[in-house]
């Protein structure tokens, strides 16, 4: 973190000033964001929009206040490096349980009715990320959520006990503030009272239930499985050997169990598998109590004992997995034509099964992508043709979540093979335990790919650095920065401050040498009319704040002249214009192979690495390739005035 950029100040860092009037808003009252809904969802985009103290926004939820329990309480390794953006990836770290390793029980083939551990894995492969898979309560996320908006200038705070009414589109309003939400009150002495916000944009992330998709004309479809499964979070005693591993165990004729142990070192989730639904049944028709939960569980561990001292929660469920056609307001007729102004992200367009732990950690990266998008067209950055690639992007990854889901829960439902009477839907439990492997950067939340779009360039290059694979996630590696000798970790430069960043990764020349790619890349971004840094960074802002750039040299930190490096890599920042000494980076020769050898960097001639605000790789192009890094830009950035 860097702080003192605009004069000396003591206190904690993390919390800026706050701005002394509220963005201005025409009509009075009216904002540029609403956001429905202080979900996961909401607040990650709520965080993000508060980078900007420009925008206006604001986030209203229907409960009476904050959540103290959470349901959804896995963290991807994918996750954990967008929390390292919003700045508290350290606080979940110190809480969270870390999921080292998984096991797998099968029922005994000399016993039938008992169970053995028959498999112990790995649960994150080696390197797939510096951050691991956590759980911590879902509850404790939205605090460090919270935090952030309250230390960010807007001093953002939901308001609560308002309830969605409805919710109209009006695309001649000339204000721009086109979207117009009534809102009742339900709290203490203001019940049945009502509000009115305009809005250039809505987002709802109000849930499975979500009356702005319903306002919008969306609707969920998929199927259930009929499956019920109970659920809940208990401190018990148990003679179970790996209570305190995340276990799948698979019982001959009891039904199955996933245990998810929590933070804190006692606390214990147990996913436990009941009786098959019928075909129009619901699962509240059954009257399942939490007694019957733990008695379901006590005769899935035979021949092991579970003594349940108390239950902090418990919830029974149906599996099922649905989807929206689109996570927007625009018709599919009128894609390209009319642009979007509501939209939907999380549960309100994607649900399915808990046990991949996919939901929360899927819906939170719904509004990453949508956040930096929004704030680019809000400020006047980008063609709001941009907003199209949202429902585009986010749509095809919740596909691929819902059918890797609709596979995960059959097989984890399924009787294990051998079981009498388990018929042709029987499972043998190693295939499950090779599936799950299969699928762990999936799970790890590292395998998603974005296609060639406005803002995804072509693969014509990525032989350059086939470790920065164009569509997939910037996979951070250690460096060492030049300015102070400091050994961090690259990915960590991307913050959630809305700024695409260029890693211009050099070639084996001195990059203090006249002659040098790097140094000429400097002076074409930081001189030339076709530069898209100068030509899209407003006037009078610092020369970083809307496209990033940082050198990775090849040579080692104690064999560069700082003082002989190009210009641009040390830029005059802030009202003092103060020098910034942390954009170039050397490999870290301790750490193992280095940066170029662990993602393949062509060591002749270099490449620059575009990375977009969400931390996906957007293109990868020669040091020289002028043109087509402008051109990249052109596609989709408004010039600055």
């Amino acid at each position: 973190m860097q702080f003192h950029q605009d004069g000396f100040r003591t206190g904690d860092p993390a919390i800026a000033e706050p701005l002394e009037s509220a963005p201005s808003a025409t009509p009075a009252g009216a904002v540029d964001v609403l956001i429905v809904g202080t979900g996961p969802a909401g607040l990650t985009l709520a965080a993000q929009l508060c980078a900007f103290p420009d925008i206006s926004v604001r986030i209203v939820e229907q409960r009476a206040g904050p959540i103290t329990l959470g349901q959804a309480d896995g963290i991807a390794c994918r996750t954990m490096e967008m929390f390292n953006a919003f700045g508290f990836a350290d606080r979940v770290l110190r809480e969270a349980y870390f999921v080292n390793e998984t096991t797998f029980w099968k029922p005994d083939d000399e016993g039938r009715k008992t169970i053995v551990r028959h498999g112990r894995i790995q649960d994150t492969e080696d390197s797939l990320s510096e951050f691991p898979h956590v759980i911590l309560n879902q509850a404790r996320v939205h605090d460090f959520y919270l935090d952030v908006m309250r230390h960010a200038p807007h001093r953002l705070e939901p308001d609560y006990a308002r309830r969605l009414v409805d919710l109209t589109i009006d695309q001649s309003d000339g204000s721009g503030h086109s979207v117009t939400v009534r809102l009742e009150r339900l709290d203490a002495g203001h019940e049945g009272e009502a509000e009115t916000v305009k809005a250039r944009y809505v987002v709802g992330c109000d849930g499975a239930r979500s009356a702005v998709r319903k306002a919008i004309g969306r609707e969920l479809k998929g199927d259930s499985a009929n499956q019920a499964w109970g659920v809940m979070d208990v401190l018990a005693v148990t003679d179970f050997p790996d209570i305190r591993l995340k276990a799948a165990i698979h019982s001959a004729n009891e039904g199955n169990i996933l245990i998810i142990p929590r933070e804190g070192g006692y606390l214990v989730r147990l996913y436990i598998e009941l009786d098959k639904l019928k075909a129009d049944e619901r699962v509240s028709n059954r009257a399942i109590t939490a007694d019957q939960l733990v008695a379901a569980a006590k005769r899935i561990l035979h021949p092991y004992t579970l003594d349940v001292k108390e239950i902090a929660w418990w919830s029974v469920y149906e599996i099922g997995q649905r989807l929206t056609d689109r996570f927007d307001d625009v018709a599919e007729a009128e894609v390209g034509r009319r642009l979007p102004r509501v939209f939907i992200a999380g549960d309100a367009c994607h649900t399915h099964s808990p046990k991949a732990g996919q939901g929360m950690n899927v819906s939170m990266q719904d509004t990453f992508n949508l956040g930096w998008k929004l704030a680019a067209v809000l400020a006047g950055r980008s063609d709001p043709a941009l907003l199209d690639t949202y429902s585009a992007e986010r749509q095809a990854i919740a596909k691929e979540l819902i059918d890797f889901d609709r596979e995960f829960a059959k097989m984890f439902s399924a009787p294990p093979k051998g079981t009498e009477g388990a018929g042709a839907d029987a499972v043998d439990p190693a295939e499950f335990q090779r599936y799950f492997v299969k699928q762990g950067r999936f799970t790890a939340g590292t395998a998603t790919r974005y296609r060639s779009s406005m803002i995804q360039g072509e693969a014509t290059h990525q032989s350059l650095a086939p470790g920065f694979e164009i569509g997939m996630r910037f996979h951070s590696a250690p460096v060492i920065r030049l300015a102070d000798a400091r050994p961090v970790h690259l990915g960590h430069i991307g913050l959630a401050d809305g700024r695409f960043r260029l890693y211009a990764f050099a070639d084996r020349q001195d990059p203090a040498a006249s002659g040098s790619a790097i140094r000429a890349l400097c002076d074409f971004l930081g001189t030339s009319d076709r530069s898209p840094i100068r030509r899209y960074t407003p006037a009078g802002a610092d020369i970083d704040s809307v496209i990033d750039l940082r050198a990775i040299f090849q040579q080692g930190h104690r064999d560069l002249d700082l003082a002989a490096m190009p210009a641009l890599l040390k830029p005059a920042r802030g009202r003092y214009g103060l020098t910034d000494y942390e954009k170039m980076f050397c490999p870290d020769l301790k750490a193992g192979p280095d940066i170029f050898d662990l993602r393949g960097i062509d060591r002749d001639r270099g490449c620059v690495v575009v990375v977009r605000p969400d931390q996906y790789v957007a293109h990868v192009l020669p040091l020289d390739a002028y043109d087509a890094l402008g051109g990249y830009f052109d596609g989709f950035m408004v010039a600055r005035g």
